[in-house]
């Protein structure tokens, strides 16, 4: 006996599948040589029409369309605070100002660069006026009169600088001749000229003294070299002097002037030469020991290169004048030339118009300040808060006089508009469409029952422990007060509504091998009849054909033995009985603590 126990306890699993086999064989056994009669019952219901509802279910929380944080644009004092918690507002409304003197005076100034811009877009399209053209047309005979007199003035300024030449050729030939006789003439000597014989004098003076010596032979060998060059400088300027007349074209006259300005230059240096060895030998004389006396013609020469000197510089400052003269008249007509051709043009734009490049810049120019003057409008906008969309001010955080800066939270408004929001499981919401109709109660307001409409879907989906679950968005087709924002509601969309069509509950439909049939109750005796289903729903199908309206359609089979209790089988189940003694075989299991085997 003990063995068996201690079979029985190790394996417990297999003791257990044999008792269950002998309790079922027992019972059967049983039930066929010891029990009596059974009876049979059937439940039965009528197939009839009606309204089959398909709906997904599922719950969730109330909302607001929109909720919006009201915030400042701008800076400053608060100067009007108009609403109150709770207060219902139209978009547009004005919520809240701020103090806006800076922004108002930046509109002023925008509108007022703008009108400017379009005064000159007007000016510059119209067409010139008549004392305009006119005065353009005197502007432009001006500066032609000016050019035909400056043209006046350069003949005049050549023709005055021939005779300027020809003065000047008065005094050089004297100027010329006379330095060649002081210089070369034989007045001490007639074995020594002039120049030499000043030479001795001041080396003599001097009692042969080296330095002095160097320094006469320098002056006298200076006034010998500027004198060959001034004469032949003098000598080809007078021969071109004599070739010209006044009927020489401007180029040679102009040449000519140089030529004589540039040779006079030459005489004036050899008289200043000369004038100078003379002073030097003057000086040596007049400190020699001797004492010698200073010769009259000495003197007398002294003053006449004292003369030449007068007149060689009173030539240069003639030539140089005439020269400058000639020159400043061709810088004249160049000008004129330029003013002519500006004031041609000047009035050639005005009877043509306005230049199209300067009207697209001025153009340009003022639609920079119409944009300007938008940005300073929009600039102003943001000092007055308004609401952005109809609603109710749920919270309000500042008051009059209270500063604020960009950003600054002001209060908080809300749609009246308030939806649901439920989150559906991957097989519901294939089903779920925009637009269906739902069915909403709610565990706060007891009896109350609105309808509402499916707004938005989630396009992605949320996982969370591996499950995915995704948004449906309700939105109320009435508002209840009694509804606030946070409260739990349960929802019934609406999948597809037929108001006429026959109907079968549910659990009265069986399906074996991939037809659906029901069992018609005939003459107390139950009768298979194969139909087509449609839609269903939790408790009922929609029968398409095989039973007609009226037909008594089992649902549940109900066997009562003699001196046993009723066993219940559904119409939708196959193999009751088996099903009952089936579980209560696995109840009996369980009770026996039965488990997998060791």
């Amino acid at each position: 006996m003990r063995k068996i126990l201690r079979f029985i306890l190790r394996h417990k699993f297999y003791s257990l599948v044999v008792i269950a086999i002998i309790a079922v064989g027992g019972y059967y056994g049983y039930q066929k040589y010891f029990n009596s009669a059974s009876t049979v019952r059937y439940v039965t219901t009528k197939a009839a029409r009606g309204a089959l509802i398909t709906s997904v279910s599922g719950t969730g929380q109330v909302s607001v369309t929109d909720q919006l944080d009201i915030k400042a644009k701008a800076s400053g004092d608060i100067t009007f605070a108009g609403v109150a918690v709770g207060q219902t507002v139209k978009a547009g409304t004005l919520l809240f100002q701020i103090n806006a003197t800076d922004a108002y005076k930046s509109v002023r100034d925008a509108q007022a660069n703008l009108d400017s811009a379009k005064l000159s877009l007007q000016k510059l399209i119209q067409p010139a006026d008549a004392l305009t053209i006119l005065q353009a047309e005197n502007a432009l005979a001006q500066a032609q009169e000016s050019k035909q007199q400056s043209t006046v003035d350069l003949s005049k300024a050549y023709d005055d600088g021939f005779n300027t030449v020809a003065n000047s050729f008065l005094d050089l030939p004297s100027i010329m001749n006379g330095l060649n006789s002081i210089l070369y003439g034989n007045d001490f000597s007639r074995v020594q000229s002039n120049i030499d014989w000043y030479a001795n004098q001041g080396i003599s003076a001097q009692n042969n003294n080296t330095s002095n010596y160097d320094k006469v032979i320098s002056y006298h060998d200076g006034v010998s070299s500027a004198y060959a060059t001034a004469l032949a400088s003098y000598n080809k300027n007078f021969d071109d002097y004599k070739a010209a007349s006044r009927s020489s074209d401007t180029s040679t006259v102009e040449t000519l002037i140089l030529e004589t300005y540039n040779t006079t230059k030459l005489i004036a240096n050899a008289v200043k030469n000369a004038n100078n060895y003379l002073d030097l030998i003057q000086n040596d004389m007049e400190n020699a020991s001797t004492q010698a006396n200073i010769p009259t013609t000495m003197v007398t020469q002294q003053a006449s290169l004292n003369t030449y000197t007068s007149q060689t510089n009173s030539s240069l400052t003639n030539l140089s004048s005439i020269k400058q003269t000639i020159d400043n008249t061709k810088i004249a007509l160049v000008n004129d030339d330029r003013t002519i051709a500006e004031k041609t043009d000047s009035l050639a734009n005005l009877q043509a118009g306005a230049d199209p490049l300067d009207v697209q810049s001025q153009q340009i120019s003022l639609k920079q300040k119409e944009n300007s003057l938008l940005d300073a409008q929009a600039t102003l906008a943001n000092y007055s808060v308004r609401a952005a969309f109809d609603g109710v001010v749920a919270a309000v955080s500042v008051k009059k006089g209270d500063a604020v800066s960009n950003g600054t939270s002001l209060g908080t408004l809300i749609t009246i508009q308030q939806i649901a929001t439920i989150s559906l499981n991957e097989v519901d919401i294939a089903k779920i469409k925009v637009g269906q109709k739902a069915n909403l109660t709610f565990d706060a307001v007891d009896g109350l029952n609105i309808t509402g409409s499916v707004s938005q879907v989630d396009a992605l989906g949320t996982v969370s422990q591996g499950v995915v679950s995704y948004n449906v968005q309700i939105t109320f087709d009435v508002q209840d007060s009694r509804i606030k924002p946070g409260m739990s509601t349960s929802v019934n969309i609406i999948l597809s509504s037929k108001p006429d069509v026959l109907m079968v509950p549910s659990n009265a439909v069986k399906i074996q091998g991939g037809a659906s049939y029901v069992q018609i109750l005939v003459n107390g005796a139950p009768q298979r009849k194969d139909v087509t289903v449609g839609d269903s729903n939790d408790t009922m199908t929609e029968i398409v054909s095989g039973v007609s309206e009226g037909d008594s359609v089992v649902t549940q089979t109900i066997t009562t033995a003699a001196g046993s209790s009723a066993a219940a089988t559904t119409a939708g189940s196959s193999g009751a009985g088996a099903a009952a003694a089936g579980g209560n075989v696995f109840r009996a299991l369980g009770g026996a603590g039965g488990g997998r085997p060791d």
